[in-house]
């Protein structure tokens, strides 16, 4: 279920209504939270988080000038998705993610290689969404996403 919008307001606006307390205040938790460099913008149907061509005018390998991604967050049939890169990409940040999760939540984290999925609105721990998204700035993504898959 993609969310039309041609904004990210109108993103909003559009999540169903039962989501989009939860959605918008995991929105603005991620906004408040970014280190300085990000940019926002509507990225594959969801609201994203992205390093500006303008700092890394090399951009996305497989989409050719197109900014470097970060951070989308999407409301999806039956969850909140938050894909984090940093994540799949940083094993160390990863294990941080999930042991911290326990003291954040009491449900079991549901999670895929970059996707963390929130089923219930009430269950998103936004604590620990802030303290996620403080841990990455523009210039350490850069560096970890050249090592890994800079060809």
């Amino acid at each position: 279920m993609q969310i039309p919008g041609e904004s990210i307001e109108e993103y909003l606006s559009n999540v169903p209504e039962d989501r989009n307390e939860a959605f918008t205040k995991l929105y603005k938790t991620i906004s408040d939270n970014l280190p300085e460099g990000f940019q926002e913008n509507l990225s594959y149907g969801m609201i994203g988080w992205n390093v500006p061509l303008e700092t890394y005018p090399d951009g996305y390998h497989c989409t050719l000038n197109t900014p470097l991604p970060f951070i989308n967050l999407a409301s999806q049939k039956n969850f909140i998705a938050l894909y984090h890169m940093g994540i799949y990409a940083n094993p160390e940040l990863l294990d941080w993610f999930v042991t911290e999760f326990p003291k954040h939540s009491k449900k079991k984290l549901d999670m895929g290689k970059s996707c963390i999925r929130f089923k219930k609105p009430e269950d998103v721990p936004f604590q620990l969404i802030a303290e996620l998204a403080k841990m990455m700035s523009p210039e350490e993504w850069i560096s970890l996403y050249e090592k890994l898959y800079k060809k």
